[in-house]
């Protein structure tokens, strides 16, 4: 019995075995039958064909090369096969570039378009107070979708220092001011050329020599000041003639009767800015500026209950300058060329004198045609003198720095408080160069709320790593006259700015108001110069401004909060033909941009972070092709 069944159970288990392997073989054959079927259904036993390739070429910067995936999609309905990955890290949402839009460019009368400053639409506001000449943007129906072209013949600008005293005619073809300002030696005509000789209507000398006047009155050469403010700037020689001395000016003027005035000192690769004294705060924190500066600027100083000097007060550090030349100082000597009686001009400058005095500023010296004031290193004895001086009294609950259409008012804005006499109300800043890496007295004291010395520290060796990276993949980027005017889009604490400080380029420094723009005033502090900003507006400044644009999380800052091509447009506007664009920002972003920047007439390509492809944020690298009014591209 015991032999009978262990015969049947080896014989069961043969036949299980057996049956196993025929059902393999038919599931085998069965496989193969309909992976033919389906090959024959699809286009038959052909080879797939090699991936391709997209190269990027690029006239000036950056020479990309990005590969593009195959598709196949052999005859019959079938749509392409599809090789994105749908299925990424957990919680990060799959995306796909959208469907690319081409750009076409904007008529001719837009190739000056500053879309905030616009002549036809400033002419709806008030005349008071030259209001019509301040920010005015376009509502999201009036917004250009277009690409602002350069003039027919534009050229890239000289390099520095060539460009401080010449430009090309074609780049701002006009011929106003040669007429205008031409006993005044501004600016002149030579064949194709602007030529800028150095004058100004106060200093007909030049201005090296009338820099050179001033030095004799405040230490312009110890380093103690680096940022200043010239206010009516003309065509910024002031500001051009300073960087010689290692002081940075932050010039300003309308967009006036006086065409391109502020066009002219871009090209000359010389910060300056779109701006004017009328009913809004200039768009700077609380002591912000080492010196300000007025030559001939036209600006009623003494009206308003001396409004534009209160406005000067808040924006000059403790112990700050203010310089005035022209009308009313020495009137004395040119109350006839100025074609105004002495009883007026002395008038005038009795007021200007008398809102200076309520101010608690002290007069340094009046030296011929320059005049020159000091604000207090604190407020403590002018605190005291409100008891006899009423007016102008100290603001109260008013936030020093805000100054993004923020009103000015006729009050004082206070100093931090300071323990005596002696003490540099806020913090004594180092002299420069020590000053741009030192921790900023706003950090060192607590002021900007959940930063520390450390962290600032971290912050500024982190850039200068970054630097060093876009260097590396940026080949142009360490030639020293390839790029002049850069622009910050989202600049923290002024790092990019301070890890380039060796080369011959300036950095406009903006803080978007959306984010913490309370770094702003730390810019300041370590000897860089910048503005506020909302990018889901224009900036004031004319196209084709800067010749690398660097945008740090700017997109990831303003998801949501406008269109992505409002932004990437103005970039445009304000980036000059064959300018860079650095955009760094979390890769999902980044396709969906390059999806636009591709039909804007950009080459563009993505690169991994400095720390590798791991990192989720990429750098997205583009160049501005060359394009003008007239091409055949068009």
């Amino acid at each position: 019995m015991a032999m009978g069944a262990a015969a049947t159970k080896l014989h069961l288990s043969s036949f299980a075995r057996r049956s196993t392997l025929h059902q393999l073989a038919a599931v085998a054959v069965l496989c193969s039958l309909s992976y033919l079927a389906g090959v024959w259904h699809h286009g038959g036993l052909t080879a797939a064909p090699p991936s391709s390739s997209v190269s990027i070429a690029t006239t000036a910067s950056v020479t990309c090369a990005s590969p593009a995936p195959a598709v196949l999609n052999r005859g019959g309905g079938s749509p392409p096969l599809d090789f994105r990955a749908h299925h990424t890290a957990e919680g990060v949402e799959a995306v796909s570039a959208p469907a690319q839009r081409v750009y076409e460019a904007c008529p001719a009368k837009y190739s000056e378009y500053t879309p905030c400053e616009d002549v036809e639409r400033s002419l709806r506001f008030p005349r008071d107070r030259l209001m019509y000449r301040e920010r005015h943007c376009p509502s999201d129906g009036e917004l250009l979708r277009c690409l602002v072209p350069p003039p027919r013949g534009y050229r890239n600008p000289f390099p520095w220092p060539a460009s401080r005293d010449v430009a090309w005619f074609a780049n701002v073809p006009h011929k106003e001011l040669t007429v205008e300002k031409a006993v005044q030696n501004w600016i002149r005509v030579d064949g194709d050329k602007f030529r800028f000789p150095g004058g100004g209507t106060m200093f007909p000398h030049g201005a090296s020599a009338y820099i050179d006047d001033i030095g004799k009155l405040i230490p312009l050469h110890d380093g103690s000041i680096r940022t200043a403010l010239d206010t009516g700037c003309g065509v910024a020689s002031w500001g051009a003639y300073l960087l010689s001395r290692n002081i940075l000016a932050m010039s300003f003027a309308p967009r006036d009767s006086h065409e391109a005035q502020v066009q002219f000192a871009l090209e000359r690769g010389i910060p300056a800015m779109i701006g004017v004294l009328a009913s809004n705060r200039l768009t700077y924190p609380a002591r912000a500026f080492d010196m300000a500066h007025c030559s001939r600027c036209l600006i009623p100083w003494q009206l308003y209950d001396g409004l534009y000097l209160i406005e000067v007060d808040r924006i000059l550090r403790p112990g700050g300058y203010w310089i005035l030349s022209g009308p009313p100082i020495n009137w004395k000597k040119h109350w006839k060329g100025w074609q105004r009686t002495k009883e007026d001009l002395n008038a005038e400058q009795q007021a200007i004198e008398a809102v200076a005095k309520s101010l608690c500023w002290k007069k340094i010296k009046e030296v011929g045609d320059i005049a020159i004031w000091q604000k207090p290193t604190n407020h403590i004895h002018c605190k005291a003198s409100r008891k006899l001086i009423k007016s102008p009294p100290f603001c109260w609950n008013k936030n020093p720095d805000a100054a993004w259409y923020d009103k000015m008012e006729a009050c004082i804005t206070p100093l931090p408080q300071a323990g005596d006499i002696k003490e540099v109300a806020g913090g004594e800043l180092k002299k420069w160069p020590q000053r741009l890496t030192a921790v900023p007295p706003r950090i060192a004291s607590g002021s900007i709320e959940g930063v520390t010395d450390e962290m600032f520290k971290e912050d500024t060796k982190l850039w200068k790593k970054r630097v060093g990276h876009y260097k590396s993949v940026i080949t142009q980027f360490g030639q020293k006259d390839r790029y002049r005017n850069l622009l910050d889009m989202n600049a923290h604490f002024g790092g990019f700015a301070a890890a380039l400080v060796g080369d011959p380029m300036w950095v406009m420094n903006m803080v978007p108001t959306v984010g913490n723009s309370t770094t702003l005033g730390v810019v300041f502090e370590r000897g860089l110069i910048g503005n506020y900003q909302d990018w889901c507006e224009g900036m004031s400044t004319y196209p084709r401004t800067y010749d690398l644009i660097h945008a740090d999380s700017v997109f990831s800052l303003y998801k949501d909060r406008c269109e992505m091509d409002t932004i990437l447009l103005e970039m445009d506007r304000i980036l000059r033909p064959e300018g860079t664009v650095i955009i760094r920002d979390d890769v999902d972003l980044l396709v969906k941009i390059k999806s636009i920047a591709d039909g804007m007439r950009w080459n563009s390509q993505i690169v991994d972070h400095e720390d590798g492809p791991l990192v989720r944020e990429k750098l997205l690298l583009v160049v501005k092709t060359y394009w003008t009014l007239g091409d055949e591209k068009q």
